[in-house]
């Protein structure tokens, strides 16, 4: 997910097409039993992603410094901020592959391209109201738009719509195409718009923007209001239709996928590991050596997210496919997850819904904390536009941070688990948009 940092920086009905991603319709054909290590890996990493969203909001140098600057970070906030990574690449991907199993369980591809387009851009429009206040908690219309994840998502499903209608394997080749190629692109920046007195970017210029490189603009001179682009589309949306390619493993005998799984995510990571160590393609910002060898560890891990790099992609989708494999249990008969696996399938099933809630629960814990202790909260009511940094004194160490998360989660536990038992008893039109 975007933070500050870069600006100055479902339960679904056990009939369901789609155990994956966002989307969430009812099958025409008998349902397969529930790949819950999908919903079981999902599920970890929106925990971890309101993490990096409590950080935002509660950390003491939220809006100093980035956290993966090597030379003011440290180890501790360094991996705070960097388990993020793999949030946004798994949601884009399962996404896709959801999408997929769609297909296979019985919705024409008339039907089915019908629902990306409706569902997409409900995305787009739930980023730019309902995510966008969770974000600032202002209604300044300075702020046109804040475009993250659910604004690529969204897009992203609008494009698949029109690709569904090729094989399926073609589609797969046009996203690895895209994951491995779109780096070259690296080579032609455009001038950013820094604020008043910097030009204001050509129609050209605002179209790269959103396509290949984070940055902001305002929609005609300023002091119109303004465009901030976190999430460019590329390579976003091959991340999806690889995904949806990837479906195909879930089609076959689960000991099979499982062995694939394996294979594909090893190797993955493995060549994150080669291409990184040449420094030679894959992303904008090499690593280097650095004062010690921990720190030069870091530095190797340090890819680029905006917008995410090659090896960005491998680093995290790479593990995340491993991890596939490892959740899944060997049989139907095997006991019942711990009761924290449990409780993570259940955030697992509900996506958006723990989405667009945990923006607003931690926003909220931010501002009980800071005037609570006597803190300024003003900066809590504001967009990018007027972003500076906090007042001495404002915001918290990393260890009220850990503490605000682990209560934002428990807080958002209850409302998730009633939701996802809401969506397994009814399947009313509405539920597939939540």
């Amino acid at each position: 997910m975007a933070t500050r940092d870069q600006v100055v920086n479902n339960l679904s009905h056990p009939t369901a097409q789609s155990e994956i991603g966002f989307p969430n319709q009812v099958s025409v054909n008998p349902a397969r039993p529930r790949i819950d290590s999908v919903d079981l890996l999902r599920g970890i990493v929106m925990v971890i992603m309101m993490l990096d969203h409590t950080r935002d909001f509660v950390h003491n140098a939220a809006l100093q410094f980035d956290p993966l600057d090597l030379s003011r970070t440290n180890v501790w906030l360094f991996f705070t901020r960097w388990i993020t990574h793999y949030c946004a690449p798994v949601f884009v991907f399962l996404a896709g592959t959801g999408t997929y199993l769609q297909l296979a369980r019985g919705k024409s591809k008339g039907e089915l391209s019908r629902f990306l387009v409706t569902r997409g851009l409900w995305l787009v429009l739930l980023e730019v109201t309902v995510v966008r206040f969770g974000v600032t908690f202002s209604l300044d219309i300075r702020l046109l738009a804040f475009l993250q994840v659910i604004w690529a998502i969204g897009v992203s499903m609008i494009v698949l719509a029109g690709l569904i209608h090729l094989p399926t394997k073609v589609v797969g080749v046009f996203g690895l195409s895209m994951i491995l190629l779109h780096n070259l692109l690296d080579r032609f920046p455009v001038q950013p718009w820094t604020g008043p007195g910097s030009a204001v970017p050509s129609v050209a210029e605002k179209l790269w923007l959103i396509l290949h490189q984070q940055g902001a603009f305002p929609i005609a001179g300023f002091p119109s209001p303004i465009v901030f682009v976190a999430y460019p589309l590329i390579p976003w949306i091959g991340v999806m239709a690889a995904g949806y390619a990837f479906g195909l493993f879930y089609q076959q005998e689960a000991a099979r996928r499982r062995r694939w799984l394996l294979t594909i995510g090893s190797v993955a990571t493995l060549l994150f590991v080669i291409i990184r160590c040449t420094n030679f393609y894959g992303d904008p910002a090499p690593w280097s050596r650095q004062a010690t060898p921990l720190f030069t560890a870091l530095s190797f891990l340090n890819t680029t997210k905006y917008p995410p790099s090659l090896l960005y992609l491998l680093m995290t989708l790479g593990p995340a496919i491993i991890c596939l494999a490892l959740f899944e249990k060997p049989s139907a008969t095997e006991t019942r997850r711990s009761w924290l696996g449990a409780a993570l399938v259940t955030f697992g099933r509900v996506p958006l819904f723990f989405y667009l809630l945990q923006w607003y629960t931690s926003h909220a814990i931010a501002i009980a904390l800071n005037f609570a202790f006597g803190k300024s909260v003003k900066w809590l009511f504001q967009t990018p536009i007027d972003w500076v940094y906090p007042p001495g004194g404002t915001g918290f160490n990393l260890a009220v941070v850990y503490a605000a998360w682990l209560a934002g989660v428990l807080l958002l536990y209850p409302l998730c688990k009633w939701f996802a038992r809401l969506k397994a008893r009814r399947t009313d039109w509405w539920l597939s948009y939540l």
